[in-house]
């Protein structure tokens, strides 16, 4: 795009999302990891280069891509970044369990 303006990312409700899917989104250690430093911080505040990742950004572009159509992130742009929040509530409803498990496994 020429006009500099970012397409908005899409998103995966966990309503429509099989467990099998969130289970493959979390078996992967930097999605994990991704997903451990987005429970310790308040929703909205962590832009997607402030996560300590041993990859590229072509790699952390598509490991957020992966955890969004799992329903386990929902991100948003603000000003030049996007930013993260963990959809904690939302996997609460649908894998009761599941990320407590994830995150203090």
């Amino acid at each position: 795009m020429t006009s500099g303006h970012r397409v908005e990312p899409t998103h995966t409700h966990p309503d429509q999302v099989p467990v099998q899917v969130v289970f493959a989104a979390l078996a992967d250690p930097v999605r994990l990891s991704i997903v451990r430093e987005l429970a310790q911080s308040p929703d909205w505040l962590r832009a997607c280069g402030s996560f300590d990742v041993p990859v590229g950004k072509a790699a952390l572009s598509h490991h957020f891509a992966v955890l969004r159509s799992a329903g386990v992130i929902e991100q948003r742009d603000a000003g030049a970044k996007r930013v993260n929040r963990l959809r904690r509530a939302e996997l609460d409803a649908r894998f009761p369990g599941l990320l407590a498990l994830a995150l203090n496994g």
